[in-house]
This record gives C-alpha cells, structure tokens and sequence, in this order.
C-alpha cells in the first residue's frame, strides 16, 4: 500500500481507503433505501480486519450509513487506535420516516457528539458536511459549528462532501474564503464533472477523496441487464436495465485497456483514478474481506496517453451516459 499527504493536513492516507456505507446494511426511511441491501455484522467487521492487514488506515464512512450502523461498526473494530484516520460526515438525516437534512450549528454539534459516542474515539480525524449546499454554506452556521468543534479538539480537520453531478459552487465558496481542509467528490471512468476541479483544490492545499471510484458496482465488470437488487438495496432504482445496458455499451473500449496492463476492470477503474496526483485517497465500499483484497491489488499508473483517451470519452460517449444517470437521480 501507498500514501499521499492529505492537503495542508498531517495526515497520511492509504491510496485506497474504506468505505463504509455498504457495511451499515440494508437501512430504510420510510419506504426509501437508503443502504446496499442486508449485511452480515461478522463479515463486514472482518472486512475492516482485512482491510487494516492490506494497509489501509482510512475508514469512510456517515452518521446517515445505517442510521449509525456504520460508525458502531467502525467504533467496535477499530475504536480509537491512533495509527488508523476516521472520517465521517454530518447533515444528512432522517425526521419522521423521512430523509431530510439539517445544516443547523446546534443540530451538528449535538451529531458530532453522538458520532464520536458511537465511533468510540476522543476526536474524528476528518469531519464533513454531508453535501451542504451554496445557501448552507453562505448562511454560515454550519461553517461555525466545525470551526468551534475544531476549536475544542472534538474534530481534527473538516471539509465538504460535494455534490455528485455540480460539486462546482460549494467548492469554489470555501477555496475562495479559505476555509475547510478538504473535499469528497465522484470521480470515476464514467463521471468526471469534477476534473476541473482537482488541481485548483490540491494547489489550494485542499486534501481529496474520490468516492464511487466503481459507479455502484457497474465498473466491475460484473452486471449485465439480468442484475437484481433487493428492495432495500438503494441500486435497485439507480441501476436500471437501462442504465445497466449503455453503459456496458460505451464502457468497451476502455476495458481493451485492461488487457494492455493485464489488470481486471476493477484494477482499471482504480488506477484510473489514482493516476492523478492530486487525488488523496479513493474510498471504495468494500463489505467483504475478498473485496478489501481485490480492491488494493493491481494498482497501476495509466500512461498521459491513455488517460487522455478516457477524458475524451468523458467529453463525448460517456456524456449520454451521464444524463441518462442524473435524470435517474432526478
């Protein structure tokens, strides 16, 4: 395993971290899912075991993941061991059998004090608004409460979970008032809105996680229009036979990259991403020790050339795939 600096911070981070949603099971609100189906708690606190032995000491992971499922989890099997980062998120939530969010300084302080209960640590490495929007930001309460959590020691650094599809306008608000530590954004083979903004972030001294480095499981090479997902399974209104097809479809001739490195498409996907320095670390969902091992091999660095060959399907092919996607999430 290899480590970058996270920004101006010091911490140093494995290149592949863990994400925790997947472990916090199968989760609903109301009739929403809101988690990746049902989890074994043996397997998955496994997972985090092997997942250490393969040299990652970032863990991901939410106070929504299993409406806190995830970060008992986390508490449980890692608790407050110093050699290992946590980060987790605030603002996202759940208010009579209904997904909401508050951004509120007295709702984050109370979050975070329940957070670190269930993480079983004295501080949270790295705590972010769980994509706060442009108006949160500029209202200002929210920035007030992580700066007095990181006033009082509860919260080492604190940075801003961007949004999937438009991760422009929050961002720019905090490099340009010079607040924060950090940003999650997506950043995958098909999703790569937020390229733009990698250097101007990192040359900011902003540490970077790439989150759905796999597209929900449909850069593995796995699925085909025949996948079923439970009802508790969030993928099962994202993942339609549609989506599911196109993107099988424009994805083939990146997999012709595979063979080239002799890697699988899931070592492709990784690597893709890892190839721009400015990205800290990628969180993977990892739920499984098979997966903690699949997901820290075969790491490669793609050469100028093929990256730019998959920027350009990011210009073009992959757009239609894209809106396909976002109109889904709509």
């Amino acid at each position: 395993m290899k480590f970058r600096k996270f920004g101006n911070t010091d911490l140093l981070v494995s290149e592949i971290g863990f994400g925790a949603w997947a472990i916090g099971g199968g989760a609903m609100i109301g009739n929403t899912a809101i988690g990746w189906g049902d989890a074994d708690t043996n397997i998955s606190k496994e997972a985090i075991y092997r997942s250490i032995e393969q040299g990652i000491n970032f863990f991901d992971t939410a106070d929504i993941y299993g409406l806190g499922f995830s970060e008992e989890l986390i508490g449980e099997t890692i608790g407050d061991r110093k050699d290992l980062i946590i980060a987790t998120k605030v603002g996202n939530t759940a208010r009579e059998n209904k997904f909401t969010f508050d951004y509120s300084k007295e709702y984050i302080l109370k979050a975070c004090e329940m957070s670190l209960k269930r993480l079983k640590r004295e501080s949270i490495d790295y705590y972010q608004l769980h994509t706060a929007r442009l108006s949160h930001l500029q209202q200002g309460d929210c920035i007030e409460a992580m700066q007095l959590l990181q006033q009082k020691g509860l919260i080492r650094y604190w940075g801003l979970s961007l949004n999937t599809f438009e991760p422009f306008p929050e961002a720019d608000y905090l490099i340009e008032n010079n607040i924060g530590n950090g940003f999650q954004l997506v950043l995958n083979l098909l999703n790569q809105k937020a390229l733009p903004l990698l250097q101007k972030a990192a040359s900011a001294g902003y540490g970077i996680i790439a989150r759905m480095p796999l597209q929900f499981g449909l850069l593995t090479g796995k699925f085909d229009a025949g996948v079923h997902f439970s009802d508790n399974d969030h993928r099962k209104k994202r993942l339609t036979k549609e989506i599911v097809d196109i993107c099988n479809d424009h994805l083939q001739p990146v997999w012709l990259l595979c063979k080239k490195y002799n890697i699988t498409k899931t070592e492709l996907a990784l690597s893709y991403i890892l190839s721009y320095k400015e990205i800290s670390t990628i969180i993977s969902g990892i739920r499984t020790p098979k997966q903690a091992e699949l997901n820290t091999k075969g790491l490669i660095r793609l050469s100028n050339k093929d990256l730019e060959f998959i920027e350009e399907l990011g210009k073009s092919e992959f757009v239609e795939v894209m809106d396909l996607i976002q109109r889904q999430e709509g």
